[in-house]
């Protein structure tokens, strides 16, 4: 199955494909979701092709090929909903390596209290946090296997930002986890005279949220409900705002940051932990979560220093662009090639992480 180096790169990554490990890559969400599981996982798929044959699943072994039946490694996002899959590949494939990513819910909710999820964590060989404030998420038994690698994104160009008025914009498809009432109580409070300019870009999940921002954008003209964009259209908008807000609750680490971030649109923030995970704890964007005020506030302060060297806005300019070199492809690729082998010999070393009593409970 290949040596590696102690970088954890493969010593062959342009071997023949029939000659590379079958890894097997299952997420909830395939592509006809369009969210962040399906995102990290198309990446992931690309990034590691050199070294493996990877197949995309959304539940193991149901979905997967004859080959993939026979895979060499499991990579599964989200602790309770992969749960079955990685159940079922212990049992099924004992001794051979198990890599959990925590994407979000699971990290800051599910593994709290769902019997299942807490046993995909305990079964996997290592675990993965989008962030680094994740790990100190985990209690404190499974941080040992845990590894940190951050989503990637290419550079973007920054496009013209006009100076008459302050254009925000915000990213995310309407439920809870993301807590768009707190926009829709921001754009209240904010005069339709005072230049800040609000699009909120993403699918209602939740009709009571999407009845929410229509009621918003009736009363207030400077905010617009967009709806769902594809991709290369959110990104553009991303790239042509003066801001970008980000309003979650809870998050595993959000794809839009990074795009913001590499595209050299600063961010406002919720002060959460996937969140400041992301941006780094001396990051000067944060709004305390549900703040409506508070984030106002600051989208006045970026407004006044809007056309300024100094000031608010290009604080948060050169805060964000010292941060986006941690949101390279080389280095995402290299981190989940070093914890895949990490894996490997874990499993190698100790063949079954659990009793098999503990697969039948």
């Amino acid at each position: 199955m290949g040596a590696w180096a102690d970088n954890g790169r493969m010593d062959h990554p342009t071997r023949p494909a029939a000659d590379r490990p079958r890894l097997c890559l299952v997420t909830p969400a395939l592509a006809d979701a369009a969210n962040g599981n399906w995102q990290t996982a198309r990446r992931w798929r690309g990034l590691l092709a050199d070294g493996y044959r990877v197949e995309l699943l959304r539940q193991w072994p149901e979905d997967a090929s004859e080959s993939a039946r026979q895979g060499d490694l499991l990579l599964a996002l989200h602790a309770r909903r992969s749960a079955p899959s990685i159940a079922a590949w212990a049992r099924e494939r004992p001794g051979l390596p198990l890599v959990l990513a925590l994407t979000g819910t699971d990290l800051y909710r599910d593994i709290l209290h769902d019997a299942s999820a807490q046993r995909s964590l305990d079964l996997a060989h290592r675990l993965v946090v989008l962030q680094d404030a994740g790990r100190l998420a985990l209690p404190e038994r499974w941080r040992d296997k845990c590894r940190v690698v951050y989503q990637s994104t290419r550079t973007w160009q920054t496009l013209p930002k006009t100076a008459h008025r302050l254009r925000v914009v915000m990213v995310g498809h309407l439920r809870e986890e993301k807590w768009p009432q707190t926009l829709f109580a921001a754009a209240r409070l904010v005069a339709p005279d005072e230049g800040i300019c609000i699009e909120h870009i993403g699918r209602a999940l939740e009709p009571a949220l999407g009845a929410a921002a229509q009621a918003t954008a009736l009363a207030c003209p400077h905010y617009r409900w967009l709806g769902e964009l594809p991709h290369a259209q959110a990104r553009r908008r991303i790239q042509r705002a003066h801001l970008l807000v980000h309003t979650s609750r809870m998050e595993g680490g959000a794809h839009v940051l990074m795009e913001a971030v590499c595209s050299g649109t600063p961010v406002l923030a919720s002060a959460i932990s996937g969140n400041v995970g992301m941006l780094g704890s001396g990051y000067r964007g944060y709004f305390p979560a549900g703040d409506a005020e508070a984030l106002v506030a600051a989208l006045r302060a970026c407004r006044q220093t809007q056309t300024s060297a100094t000031g608010t806005l290009a604080d948060l300019r050169r805060q964000c662009a010292e941060r986006a070199p941690l949101f390279s492809p080389e280095r995402e690729r290299d981190a989940l090639l070093r914890v895949l082998a990490e894996a490997r010999q874990t499993a190698q070393a100790a063949p079954s992480p659990c009793r098999p009593a503990d697969l039948l409970r």
